[in-house]
């Protein structure tokens, strides 16, 4: 396993969650940590830069209009999300 470097911790206003489904036009579904499904886009910066696979874990940015959609701002790796299990910051839900 590569060694984990520093770490991107889920600043205020932001939720951690995992993909549980791709739905196509850059939008992801996915299972956020206060126990809420979002309808989550991958902004334009990161679209093709970075892939977004099922079961990454993602830091989501909640709209403040749709509290229901969000955008998908961060994709952690199997090693990152591999620490946020161990310190207990990602909880399993």
């Amino acid at each position: 396993m590569e060694p984990v470097g520093r770490v991107r911790i889920p600043k205020k206003g932001e939720i951690l969650g995992i993909i549980e489904s791709t739905l196509g036009a850059s939008r992801l579904r996915v299972r956020c940590n206060d126990g809420k499904m979002r309808i989550c886009r991958i902004p334009g910066k990161l679209r093709k830069r970075v892939w977004m696979r099922i079961g990454d874990v993602v830091i989501v940015k909640p709209w403040e209009i749709q509290n229901d959609n969000g955008d998908a701002i961060w994709r952690y790796t199997a090693a990152e999300a591999g620490w946020l299990r161990r310190k207990g910051i990602l909880k399993s839900f």
